[in-house]
């Protein structure tokens, strides 16, 4: 991978892992790093699953690919969350 693919990833992973916090309803306790982290992850296993459906290239924006990505972080961000509220 490239570098302008790294950076163009974690520019990605930050706009979806945002998103996807501002879904998830309520206070979360987790930080920004982890936020970030989320959206990275969600970004590149939206990208996977919306490549298998056949909807991650289409004309205009990929709406469908960006909500695939912002729902999986708001699942992330709430499986995190939930996880360091019992400790």
């Amino acid at each position: 991978m490239e570098i302008s693919g790294i950076i163009s990833a974690i520019v990605i992973g930050v706009i979806i892992g945002v998103l996807g916090r501002l879904v998830v309803p309520g206070r979360q306790r987790i930080g920004v790093l982890w936020t970030i982290l989320v959206g990275i992850a969600a970004a590149l296993i939206g990208s996977a699953i919306a490549t298998a459906f056949g909807v991650a290239d289409t004309e205009g924006v990929d709406w469908i690919e960006w909500l695939i990505q912002i729902g999986l972080a708001a699942l992330g961000v709430t499986a995190l969350d939930r996880a360091r509220g019992r400790q």
